[in-house]
């Protein structure tokens, strides 16, 4: 079964999540060939807007724990970096630079890594059920590779949701200003596409350049220069997990995922 579904018409692209049995939980193979869909969305001349969704009952799980990755004794903090560089950090930034406008629409559960593939997109909405979090201090390290928190929570916030584990609700992230919309579940698919006919009949390079100048704003504040610097900082959790006890961090949020798998 393909993990990613590709369908382009009246000028939308829109590409599935597709493990629902996996509550769509990232394979390193998966991220290659969303890359490749938002890529080939990108260079189509007939696309105009490009859509995030997902099949199943919740958006993402995250990262899949169980996947390619090198064993106890064998992995080591510069395999780790190189892998997270360029399939977390930089596919992200790619995504989030697309020259073309981006949905996510999001329901159920988006979890750590999930929210490396929603908050690179240019708006978000989310179903009533969606909920965002990010747990990974529970592992011992920061937050999620591609720190956009401070960014789109605000610093407060930002802290709460990493101090505590919690999960952010759909109704919460919208006043916070993380997502443009709530609307109900069975409503979802149908309102991103609404919106996604909306911004399609605008001029295209204006939406391009509409897109560049608030992206660039955000750079110019150190949107891109706080991404980079902590990444690195995300990269001494595994060191220290590392150093201390041979990377078994990876055990207690692999546990929850698999609870979520059942839910």
């Amino acid at each position: 079964m393909d993990q990613i579904l590709y369908d382009a018409e009246d000028g939308i692209a829109t590409i599935a999540l597709n493990r629902p049995e996996a509550a769509n939980a990232q394979t390193m193979a998966l991220l290659d060939d969303l890359d490749a869909a938002f890529t080939r969305a990108a260079r189509d001349e007939d696309v105009r807007v490009v859509v995030l969704r997902a099949n199943g009952r919740h958006f993402s799980a995250g990262h899949d724990l169980k996947d390619r990755w090198p064993g106890p004794g064998e992995i080591t903090l510069e395999w780790i970096y190189d892998a997270e560089t360029r399939r977390y950090l930089e596919y992200s930034l790619k995504w989030r630079n697309l020259p073309k406008p981006t949905i996510a629409a999001v329901q159920g559960k988006c979890i750590a890594a999930g929210l490396m593939l929603c908050w690179p997109c240019d708006l978000i909405v989310a179903a009533e059920n969606a909920e965002f979090s990010d747990p990974v201090v529970h592992m011992g390290i920061g937050g999620v590779e591609y720190h956009g928190h401070t960014w789109e929570l605000g610093p407060r916030k930002a802290k709460e949701i990493l101090f505590t584990g919690r999960p952010l609700t759909a109704h919460e992230a919208e006043r916070v200003g993380m997502v443009n919309q709530v609307v109900p579940l069975d409503a979802l698919d149908a309102s991103v596409r609404d919106l996604a006919h909306r911004i399609a009949r605008m001029p295209p390079f204006g939406l391009r350049q509409a897109k560049r100048a608030v992206n660039q704003t955000l750079d110019v504040q150190g949107y891109y220069a706080a991404l980079q610097s902590v990444f690195d900082i995300h990269q001494t959790g595994h060191g220290n997990a590392l150093s201390v006890d041979g990377f078994p961090i990876l055990t207690g949020l692999g546990e929850m995922k698999e609870r979520l798998r059942g839910a």
